[in-house]
């Protein structure tokens, strides 16, 4: 019988491990890879630019930010209706930063915990130089932390010559520091109780739960009764016959978040799995399987398989498709010029003895393509010429400017004695050197006199 039992006393400690080195080398790694000069993920302030998927995008095109956060905000409840806490146990930089600083730093290297097998003693007292260490070295790693965050929003090429000459970049000095500092506050002094009293998630994830929701839960059935409906503990060991529970209290001791699994589902539980795993050794010896397993409550009282597909999750998978699809389309439609149109307070102005009518623009030409370009435009109606600019212009890459452009007309647009008119048109822009395949349309009014303004004109 014992043969047939997973005595791996580490088989979710080491999952994790391996699932934080991945987390980590991608969060380090990913701001420093480009393609065609774009990140995978840059929200550039200083540029005013969304680097998204290797593709840049102007502020003026951040319409794919809804499609982003619909897509943040589905996949956490997807995520906690499935997994529960999941993200907290094995993805979240703080539950990563603790277990480096607490199980690494402390534990490991400098001998200030006894063992990572329990975490409900603090250090060992005096090893005063041991404790000094220990801050330092998570100081230098909490400034690793803060750069790589700030790398997401400040390229690390740009990151690295504002280091160079941090009196001229006051604010970006700020926020590293200010980030290095709190982080080093963090995971030395408020340690866990940021997940249980901080952290949002654990306010929100309740409502996200139903009856499979996977979660480490105590067998009840198999180890007996700890506490009663109301939380009350009842006794550490079950007094039954059948109750496998040993009392030895083994996953309370290792649990981070100083909490009694045996309780039942507990806001601070943030699915480390660790209870699971020190339950294994114990049980082992009796050749019976870890009382905590990853499972679901749906399945701990009627015996059955987890059921992963189901109404919510299938809807939530659904959802996230279709707006993974919708972001995907909307930045494949990425316009590699930009162009907004005003016009000037005057409507319009009357010249050779009413005989020609202007109008006068603003155009904010802006070239968010990666090469230079030259561009013009045409204007929809044949009896509109355009007076200035008389010839097209070059634009440098990502860059932005403004033309002063002037329509008239010969022609009477509009016959009509009561008022002035305002005539719609459209403006095609296109790229001269890009065989027309940079185009947009913007719509405008030219505003065309009434013929009682037009006779005041005329001699």
């Amino acid at each position: 019988m014992a043969c047939n039992i997973d005595i791996d006393s580490k088989k979710h400690i080491k999952k994790r491990y391996i699932t934080f080195g991945i987390i980590t080398v991608i969060a380090l790694v990913l701001p420093f890879i480009r393609v065609n000069g774009n990140h995978f993920f840059l929200f550039n302030f200083g540029q005013k630019q969304l680097n998204l998927l290797f593709t840049s995008f102007d502020m003026q095109e951040l319409y794919l930010m809804p499609f982003i956060l619909i897509l943040l905000f589905l996949g956490v409840f997807f995520m906690t209706t499935l997994g529960g806490r999941v993200w907290c146990g094995w993805a979240c930089p703080q539950t990563i930063f603790r277990v480096i600083y607490r199980d690494l730093l402390q534990t490991k290297l400098l001998s200030l915990r006894k063992s990572t097998k329990n975490k409900q003693n603090g250090t060992k007292k005096g090893m005063y130089l041991q404790k000094t260490i220990a801050i330092l070295l998570w100081a230098i790693l909490a400034f690793i932390a803060a750069s790589d965050f700030i790398w997401y929003f400040v390229p690390p090429e740009t990151y690295i010559k504002f280091l160079q000459d941090p009196a001229n970049h006051t604010v970006f000095l700020g926020f590293l520091l200010g980030i290095t500092l709190f982080l080093i506050y963090d995971v030395i002094m408020l340690k866990e109780n940021f997940c249980v009293y901080i952290c949002p998630y654990a306010r929100v994830q309740s409502v996200m739960f139903d009856e499979n929701t996977i979660m480490p839960i105590y067998s009840e059935k198999k180890g007996g009764k700890i506490y009663d409906e109301h939380g009350k503990k009842l006794w550490s060991k079950p007094p039954g016959e059948d109750d496998d529970c040993t009392g030895c209290e083994a996953c309370v001791r290792v649990c981070p978040t100083h909490i009694d699994i045996r309780k039942g589902m507990q806001l601070e539980c943030i699915n480390c799995l660790e209870c699971a795993d020190a339950c294994v050794p114990v049980m082992a010896k009796f050749g019976k399987e870890s009382l905590i397993q990853w499972s679901s409550e749906n399945a701990e009282e009627n015996d059955t398989k987890t059921q992963y597909v189901r109404f919510r999750t299938v809807a939530y998978g659904v959802a996230l498709t279709l707006a993974f699809i919708g972001l995907m389309y909307m930045g494949s439609t990425k316009e590699h010029m930009l162009l907004n149109i005003n016009r000037t307070s005057e409507l319009y102005k009357i010249k050779d003895n009413g005989k020609t009518v202007l109008n006068v623009y603003t155009f904010l030409f802006h070239n968010t393509d990666t090469k230079n370009h030259r561009y013009y435009f045409e204007v929809n109606n044949k009896d509109i010429t355009i007076v200035r600019p008389k010839k097209p212009f070059e634009l440098r890459a990502r860059k932005k400017e403004k033309k002063v452009v002037i329509l008239k007309t010969t022609k009477t647009l509009v016959d009509t004695d009561k008022k002035d008119t305002p005539v719609p048109i459209t403006i095609k822009a296109y790229a001269t050197d890009a065989s027309k395949k940079i185009v947009v349309f913007r719509h405008t009014v030219f505003f065309y006199p009434s013929e009682m303004v037009l006779k005041k004109y005329r001699k």
